[in-house]
């Protein structure tokens, strides 16, 4: 570890300005950082953890960029296992690459496992960082066995010889120490030289009275116990009441973790899998996939709620079909945002933002068609019509045009407030009013870890906005006059097959 601590110091050094500090840790708190949570004693693994200064003090460096920098630092270390990553930020979600076996024997999981990375290694898959299993073969095990006649000939349960081992190694907690309100656990085990002495450990002495005579007597360890040497698993994890194996790797960066899953799972259809041998992509993938139908189910009910409400207001099924559509292809200019401007879409934050474009790109729509329809009334009134399919074909199109000129500002003005607001939000300025007031300095900086949550939803908004603004002013009134085109054209069509025939004059 001081050997990868030194070799982190050098990689590192070019960019101390922005590194805060560097810990290593042994024994205890040494997990994945993207993995399951472990804060049991660990021997075998290390952790270092360098940390940076906030995002909003290192200028134009990336601590991705210093990520790569050490990962290809790392390598060439035989016999070791190193994992660079960041730390998952919420609830842990697993790898991006995260595939899990299941299977009855233990032994044929292993022995698949093994055979499922190098078959996936072979077909030399770019961007998979290094394919690791969570269960090993070959941990060393030493065994007590306990001769069961021989401890009922001294009157001794395995109980009291398996407590004796347990506390000369691990320890026993007898009693607390108490200083002022402060409480000690106080632990007895043996001394370290003895700890590690099996010889040792087998021949201290069991203290316990006899329940044949009741007198106190004292049995060694070896009298009644011996020890084998053998090799077992690291451990045993079960899913469903199945034996399970992970496989997991990184991603590395530039590449699409979408597109590497999708190539293993190809890959994978044409491994020859045992019979009641499964295997099932899980982890990160898995996570946005119940994300992604949580938020279609999500945008489906609200578009629908939208739907019947706009019915109920215009008592009409054309004027909201056409104010729907408009929520629907405004998705169009979110997509087309995020590809000009190359970022990256995350599942959960920009289903949030296009169902909130969905509440305000319908306002626009609204407003632009409820006038339409006000001058199409008021034409009517005008010239005495009782119907909207009645009135000659210029008038109808020319309140169409008037209602988008008379409309435009209006439309312009909420499509501008609206992404002016959301700028701040989207580039990530910070302004601190508290600060400001007290000492009259705002602490201004844009960026931040803000930015990086929240600007996703607020760029969503943005992009799809400006492209609703350009539907409602030009595509809306078109589908508007050509939906009435449609309708005039369907009632005239039916009420001409309605016309009687007129009597043949004799």
């Amino acid at each position: 570890m001081r050997k990868i601590e030194t070799r982190v110091n050098e990689v590192i050094l070019p960019y101390n300005g922005i590194v805060e500090a560097v810990l290593d840790q042994i024994g205890e708190n040494t997990a994945d950082p993207r993995g399951t949570p472990d804060f049991s004693a660990s021997p075998h693994k290390a952790r270092l953890t360098v940390s940076f200064i906030p995002s909003e003090d290192r200028g134009d460096v990336s601590s991705r960029e210093v990520m790569e920098k050490i990962r290809e630092g790392l390598e060439g270390y035989a016999g070791v296992q190193i994992v660079v990553d960041r730390n998952q930020a919420g609830p842990p979600t697993g790898k991006p690459i995260n595939i899990e076996l299941r299977g009855e024997d233990i032994n044929t999981l292993a022995l698949l496992a093994q055979e499922v990375m190098d078959y996936i290694n072979e077909r030399n898959i770019q961007g998979i960082e290094e394919l690791k299993k969570d269960v090993s073969i070959g941990k060393p095990e030493l065994i007590v066995n306990i001769d069961r006649e021989a401890a009922r000939r001294y009157g001794i349960s395995t109980y009291l010889i398996a407590d004796a081992i347990r506390t000369a190694v691990f320890g026993k907690e007898v009693s607390k120490f108490k200083q002022n309100d402060d409480e000690f656990p106080i632990q007895i085990r043996v001394d370290k030289e003895s700890r590690y002495n099996i010889d040792d450990i087998l021949n201290q002495s069991i203290t316990f009275r006899s329940p044949s005579n009741g007198r106190i007597s004292q049995v060694p360890i070896s009298s009644v116990a011996n020890i084998s040497y053998s090799s077992t698993f690291t451990s045993i994890n079960r899913k469903d009441q199945e034996r399970m194996i992970t496989i997991s790797s990184n991603v590395l960066d530039g590449y699409v973790p979408n597109e590497v899953v999708a190539e293993v799972k190809s890959t994978l259809a044409n491994f020859n899998f045992p019979n009641n041998y499964t295997y099932e992509f899980t982890g990160e993938q898995k996570d946005q996939a119940d994300n992604m139908a949580f938020l279609k189910t999500a945008f489906t009910v609200a578009i629908f709620a939208i739907f019947l409400i706009i019915v109920a207001q215009f008592n009409s099924v054309i004027s909201p079909f056409i104010i729907m559509l408009q929520v629907l292809f405004s998705t169009i200019g979110v997509f087309l945002g995020y590809v000009v401007n190359g970022m990256d879409i995350l599942i959960v934050m920009t289903g949030v933002g296009i169902i909130s474009l969905a509440g305000v790109a319908v306002n626009n729509g609204i407003v632009l068609i409820d006038y339409t329809n006000l001058l199409i009334r008021r034409k009517m009134e005008k010239l005495g019509v009782d119907s909207q399919f009645k009135l000659p074909l210029d008038e109808v199109k020319d309140a169409v045009m008037q209602g988008g000129g008379t409309r435009l500002r209006p439309v312009l003005l909420t499509a501008i407030t609206t992404v002016l607001g959301l700028i701040p939000l989207a580039i990530g300025f910070n302004f601190n009013f508290f600060t400001f007031i007290t000492d009259l300095d705002p602490n201004m900086y844009v960026g931040g870890d803000s930015a990086a949550f929240w600007g996703t939803l607020a760029w969503t908004v943005i992009y799809g906005l400006m492209f609703a603004t350009f539907l409602t002013l030009v595509i809306v009134p078109v589908m508007y006059w050509l939906a009435f085109l449609m309708q005039r054209w369907v009632i005239g069509f039916f009420k001409k097959e309605e016309e009687p025939i007129p009597a043949t004059q004799v």
